[in-house]
């Protein structure tokens, strides 16, 4: 489809939660302010930061009327943050900005005459490109528009059992949202992922081709960046988040079954993947004993969601795998040419991601 502006411009709130990122509000803020094509509205919620996060938010609503300031006494956490600012919205449409985070130009512009010129979308993501210090140049003039039917999304991603969305690219209706009723604090390293499958419940799904929305900063203080151990937990949190979409929107979806035993089959097929594929890096001998522990509660987890997997292929490849690096054996692939395959796959993965808005699968079981 053809992207075109609305008729007139669109109204967006953006909720800015602020947790120690006060030396980052002032691009983050300025990023939305400048949009082109939107009157837009910010919301900064400071969760009890105990840097200047909270003077530098109230210098900056003094700067421009268009600029609200929310502080917390207490730190409440993320999730009620997120909460927090979303319910106080006043615009038609709604966008969740980490403060470290940052809007490309005219993303608003782009996301929102999706969203105008199609009545049943109810959230619109696109391409978000990373950078450490200074947001590289943006693409602005839009290529196209996909449009999936919320259903066929959800098909697309339960098979993948990956979120395809980094989150600052997001614009919800915000009628949807209020559908929603905002984040789930008993998800709180998933709750956007289920935040975004339960939209897809609820209405279509488009996206924005060709063009940046929005800059995701990397650094070493992301919320979401964990270490290996962590692997476990995303696995655990992802399927629980799929199979609590199932149990509050399972009655919107014709084939949930279906799905069910896609996301299972899905989850189980990564988490031996994960699993074997540490040992054919080659865990340093000093971490065996207590990474093994871990590598072996992953492949429990496995059996757990999708007992199939027991007698899998990727099963007995694991098998293999721990009983040679146990034994003190090396794997039988060079080090450098599984570098050199993952950082391959991960490419290509990146590649139909950015092109096509939908994650690759990870291997088969």
């Amino acid at each position: 489809m053809t992207p075109q502006d609305p008729p007139s411009p669109p109204t967006v709130s953006v909720v800015v939660p602020c947790y120690r990122y006060g030396h980052f509000l002032p691009a983050c803020v300025r990023s939305i302010l400048d949009q082109e094509g939107v009157d837009v509205d910010v919301l900064i919620v400071d969760d009890a930061s105990p840097d200047d996060s909270a003077a530098v938010a109230h210098r900056l609503a003094e700067e421009d009327p268009r600029v609200r300031v929310l502080v917390h006494a207490v730190n409440q956490g993320h999730i009620a943050t997120y909460n927090e600012g979303l319910a106080a919205v006043r615009g038609e449409y709604v966008v969740l900005l980490s403060a470290d985070d940052m809007l490309a130009p005219r993303g608003l512009a782009n996301a929102t005459a999706l969203l105008a010129a199609n009545p049943d979308v109810g959230l619109v993501y696109g391409f978000t490109r990373s950078f450490s210090a200074e947001p590289p140049p943006a693409r602005t003039a839009a290529r196209s528009w996909s449009i999936w039917p919320g259903e066929e999304w959800l098909d697309l991603v339960c098979r993948r059992v990956r979120n395809p969305i980094y989150t600052p690219e997001v614009v919800m209706r915000a009628r949807t949202l209020r559908d929603i009723g905002g984040y789930d604090p008993a998800l709180p390293h998933a709750a956007d992922l289920l935040m975004w499958l339960r939209a897809a419940s609820h209405g279509a799904i488009g996206r924005v081709n060709g063009v940046e929305l929005a800059f995701y900063r990397f650094h070493g203080h992301n919320m979401h960046v964990a270490q290996y151990p962590g692997a476990l937990r995303d696995l655990t949190e992802r399927y629980r988040a799929f199979e609590t979409l199932f149990d509050l929107d399972g009655d919107r979806l014709s084939e949930v079954p279906r799905l069910r035993d896609e996301v299972r089959r899905g989850i189980a097929r990564e988490a031996l993947i994960t699993a074997r594929d540490a040992y054919r890096r080659e865990l340093p001998p000093s971490d065996l004993a207590v990474q093994s522990e871990v590598l072996d509660r992953i492949v429990a987890f496995a059996e757990q969601v999708w007992p199939p997997s027991a007698a899998s292929r990727l099963r007995r490849s694991y098998d293999w795998s721990a009983a040679r690096a146990r034994a003190g054996k090396r794997s039988r692939a060079a080090h450098w040419l599984i570098a050199g395959w993952d950082r391959g796959v991960t490419h290509l993965r990146w590649r139909r991601w950015r092109r096509t808005g939908i994650d690759g699968a990870v291997g088969s079981i």
